[in-house]
């Protein structure tokens, strides 16, 4: 597992995140969720609504790319690792109380994503490079 820093926490909690996965026929699909959220050092979540493309890839058991990128200061992100689809259970219900509390419905899933790597979308000599 990797661990999130401070800095990559603070950009995950300000900036749009995008979800990678890859189709069935190996295609790729990229969705942006804006429920994308810190879960622990080693995890993130993100609520899914609509219960398409990006749902049936994890349900196939699709690795998961995130990607988060701060324009302004020039620095961002890519979080590489599996996820574990929620459909029921307490985390589940402590999501779907919060969505709901925000006048939003309540989630298909809410997926945990466990990070395996993560990689530098910095320009420069690190960009794309693994940093943990």
């Amino acid at each position: 597992m990797a661990t999130l820093t401070q800095e990559m926490k603070e950009m995950i909690a300000t900036q749009q995140c995008f979800i990678g996965t890859v189709n069935a026929d190996g295609t790729p699909n990229v969705a942006p969720k804006r429920s994308t959220r810190v879960l622990t050092d080693e995890a993130l979540i993100f609520t899914e609504g609509t219960g398409g493309t990006t749902y049936a890839n994890l349900k196939r058991g699709s690795k998961v790319s995130v990607a988060v990128v701060n324009r302004e200061i020039l620095n961002g992100f890519r979080f590489i690792g599996s996820a574990d689809l929620q459909e029921e259970g307490e985390l589940y219900d402590m999501v779907a109380a919060m969505a709901e509390k925000m006048g939003m419905r309540r989630p298909i899933a809410v997926a945990v994503i466990h990070i395996e790597e993560i990689h530098s979308l910095k320009p420069g000599p690190t960009a794309g490079k693994k940093i943990a």
